[in-house]
């Protein structure tokens, strides 16, 4: 396993760094140490990058990875004076989009959120909306939910639900199937006016065992046959019901967003 260090600069909170980042995990044989420096605005604190640059290099015996969105020309080009390897957004995206498009960018810190001006706010909206309807809370205002997960509990209902608010600015609910869901055979009645924004979750019963043994090890809960039982009594409520569903074991937040959002804002006609 390799060791190099990453360093995420940004001159604002840098959010975007961080999602540059992902290209890192393309490289699973690094051991990637990640050091975060935001707001890194002044020529001080571009020192004090540097600085820390040099330390890391000397201790990993290979030059770091820099991640950067520094808008100010000064302080890019001052850092690039440090023995690393620079992602620069600017200069591989902005700067080539510039001149295609004839326009200047903007270059200020938290330009990612005044940009989106509403659309920000709609996301903090989302996330509002989304926690105070988790879990089954409350059966106020499911209408002006976009979709409403449903599956057993601890199948990946509440982080889903969030990263499609935060990231999408989706309003969505979720709901846990639960005994007294399948003793009766349906879902629950609040759910039955909103089939076409409900979306289900499923998951194999030994994941679902491994997580809920984290919680509650040793309990009926958690027990591998009560698991498979209501896994699959979950699925037949789903498919009776004619939702669509998705297994969340070996797929992450971000795939199993993707494949909600194809599906409620591109449903097949």
């Amino acid at each position: 396993m390799i060791n190099r260090t990453v360093f995420f600069i940004s001159d604002g909170t840098g959010i975007t760094a961080g999602a540059l980042g992902k290209l890192l995990e393309h490289f699973p044989s690094t051991h990637f140490t990640q050091v975060r420096l935001p707001f890194t605005d002044t020529l001080d604190k571009i020192k004090l990058a540097q600085d820390a640059i040099l330390h890391a290099t000397e201790e990993d015996g290979g030059r770091p990875v820099v991640i950067m969105t520094l808008g100010n020309i000064e302080l890019r080009s001052t850092l690039k004076q440090s023995n690393a390897y620079f992602i620069d957004l600017f200069n591989t995206f902005i700067d080539p989009l510039s001149l295609e498009l004839d326009q200047k960018p903007l270059r200020g810190a938290g330009i990612a959120h005044s940009i989106m001006g509403s659309k920000y706010n709609d996301r903090m909206e989302a996330v509002n909306y989304t926690l105070n309807h988790d879990d089954g809370m409350t059966n106020t205002g499911l209408e002006a939910a976009e979709v409403i997960l449903v599956g057993v509990s601890r199948c990946g209902k509440t982080p889903t639900s969030v990263y499609l608010a935060m990231q999408f600015g989706v309003k969505a609910a979720n709901y846990p199937l639960i005994p007294e869901d399948f003793e009766r055979g349906t879902l629950p009645a609040i759910l039955h006016k909103y089939l076409d924004k409900i979306f289900g979750l499923t998951i194999k019963p030994e994941r679902l065992h491994a997580v809920r043994n984290e919680r509650r090890a040793g309990s009926f809960y958690a027990s591998l046959d009560n698991c498979r039982k209501e896994i699959a009594t979950a699925e037949e409520l789903m498919r009776d019901a004619g939702i669509t569903w998705a297994d969340s074991t070996s797929r992450s937040v971000e795939e199993l967003s993707a494949i909600i959002l194809e599906k409620i804002r591109y449903p097949a006609k």
